[in-house]
């Protein structure tokens, strides 16, 4: 209480007990794999596909690119990039020095192959304004990217903006500070900048990281917010031979152990390509260690467009579905099974799976994605890698985990407040009212809120013995809503024996 030593009117701020919990983000996902460029194994945040283009280089031979457009794509919103797998022993060649154009320097991009050209050619239309010109790329004497460029930086068409988000052959830069004017039209033939070297191994410490040195799955220890983990490139990593299947399945044990460990987010694994529905059962059961409720599969394989070949090419699903996490996130909330939702970006299986398959493959958890005639590809299938029942689906893991996380951090303020009863009930009224609205958002199953949750926080479950050791203890149950897996419609025929009359 404040002291008053003279006569006057004094006015007081006052908490009134009401500290209100507010839901943690639920859709931030955590990607390791191989990039062209970027930081080595320092996890690097990214919120949409051009940030990552700058950072990472875009797409390539590697998966990650790939996982993670196709992340933003199906509505991921933000996302944690590791970049393992470190250059061969041997020296990498020595990159060309840049062509100098007026005040640009440009120079071909790693692995954009040669033969590559760069024209400056007048911007169309008649009078067009002095900074504005076409920047024509061109390989093997076929023009492939085009450009309406500017010198001045402060627009959208500002050159080196352009050229960096768009193109995947070549690279400008400015040669100086001082102020751009318009290079003179010609062409000129770039040098072939060298591929970036390819790892040679990947060891699967590379991937388990060291929380110390903030590498791999241990420098994701750090960031709280993240709630998936998927390693695309790690079946890449052994159709190229750098990794073999006993690290294949030491780097996924990994990945489900660091989700157990963090207990706030789920492991994304892929299974092994080329393979069918009888052999994915049979790569099933012989996963020892895989029973998890931190954990999910999917399969098979979706085909997308990749345009780094321009054909279509195979990729693991892991990245798609974290999207689709996201975005069933954003659109239902985290209770709803991110199940019947359609892929964007996916144009064909790896596998197109029956009925039958199914029966085969959903009872030990593996989430099939199936093509339906007239509704797309879709997710079809919500279950977790547990196998304890109560808590086989992946909708009531990831809520627990919504609900613990919202709680912890929205109850950081009881931490060294006098433990009584003025405490422990507005320790209940806050979570009461976080659990209320829980239940009218729909995430909680009962008619009436008190069949949906109680929260218990007494001197039945506090007693003396417990506030000597300084531990406030509150008991909370909540009864989650689940997926309506299996619909059963019981049709029978039958006669209104009323409506009958005898003649």
């Amino acid at each position: 209480m404040p002291s008053y030593l003279s006569p006057g009117v004094y006015v007081e701020e006052v908490q009134n007990g009401a500290r209100p919990i507010e839901g943690v983000g639920t859709a931030v996902a955590a990607f390791v794999g191989f990039a062209s460029r970027g930081p080595f194994h320092e996890p690097t945040l990214v919120t949409n596909w051009n940030q990552y283009v700058q950072t990472f280089g875009g797409f390539d031979e590697s998966y990650l690119g790939r996982s993670v457009h196709g992340y933003f794509a199906n509505g991921g919103g933000a996302a944690y990039v590791v970049r393992i797998g470190g250059p061969a022993t041997a020296p990498a060649e020595a990159a060309p020095a840049p062509v100098e154009i007026g005040g640009l320097r440009i120079s071909a991009l790693p692995g954009a192959g040669a033969g590559l050209t760069v024209e400056i050619a007048d911007a169309e239309g008649e009078n067009p304004p002095e900074d504005r010109f076409r920047l024509l790329v061109a390989q093997g004497g076929k023009v492939v990217e085009t450009f309406d460029v500017s010198t001045k930086k402060n627009v959208k068409s500002y050159v080196v903006t352009q050229v960096r988000e768009r193109s995947k052959l070549i690279e400008v830069t400015e040669r100086g500070s001082a102020a751009l004017t318009r290079p003179d039209n010609q062409s000129v033939a770039l040098a072939a900048a060298p591929s970036p070297a390819a790892p040679a191994t990947v060891d699967a410490r590379e991937y388990v990281g060291d929380l110390a040195a903030r590498t791999g799955f241990g420098g994701l220890e750090t960031i709280d917010e993240i709630t998936m983990v998927a390693v695309p490139d790690l079946m890449s990593a052994h159709q190229r031979g750098l990794i073999d299947a006993e690290g294949v399945k030491t780097v996924q044990l990994a990945a489900i152990s660091h989700c157990e460990q963090m207990g706030d987010r789920v492991a994304l694994l892929d299974a092994p390509p080329g393979l069918n529905a009888q052999q994915v059962r049979a790569w099933r059961s012989d996963q020892a260690g895989y029973d998890s409720k931190y954990a999910t599969l999917y399969y098979p394989w979706i085909k997308v467009f990749d345009p780094a070949s321009g054909r279509n090419a195979m990729v693991p699903p892991s990245g798609h579905v974290a999207g689709v996490w996201a975005r069933s996130d954003a659109e239902r909330g985290v209770h709803k099974a991110p199940a019947n939702e359609v892929i964007r970006g996916a144009v064909d299986l790896e596998v197109n799976l029956s009925k039958g398959e199914q029966d085969v493959l959903n009872p030990i958890g593996v989430n099939c994605i199936r093509a339906f005639a007239g509704r797309g590809i879709r997710i079809w299938g919500a279950r977790t890698l547990s196998s304890d029942p109560g808590w086989r689906y992946l909708n009531v893991r990831r809520l627990f985990n919504y609900l613990e996380e919202s709680i912890l951090v929205g109850t950081q303020w009881v931490v060294f407040e006098p433990n009584d009863d003025r405490l422990w009930s507005s320790i209940r009224r806050n979570i009461s009212a976080f659990l209320h609205q829980a239940w009218r958002d729909g995430a909680l199953f009962g008619r009436t809120a008190a069949e949906a949750f109680y929260v218990k926080c007494d001197r039945e479950n506090n007693p003396q013995e417990s506030i000597d050791l300084g531990q406030v203890v509150c008991e909370i149950g909540v009864a989650p809503v689940k997926p309506a897996e299996f619909v059963i419609f019981r049709l029978s025929q039958f006669s209104d024996s009323t409506s009958l009359v005898s003649e």
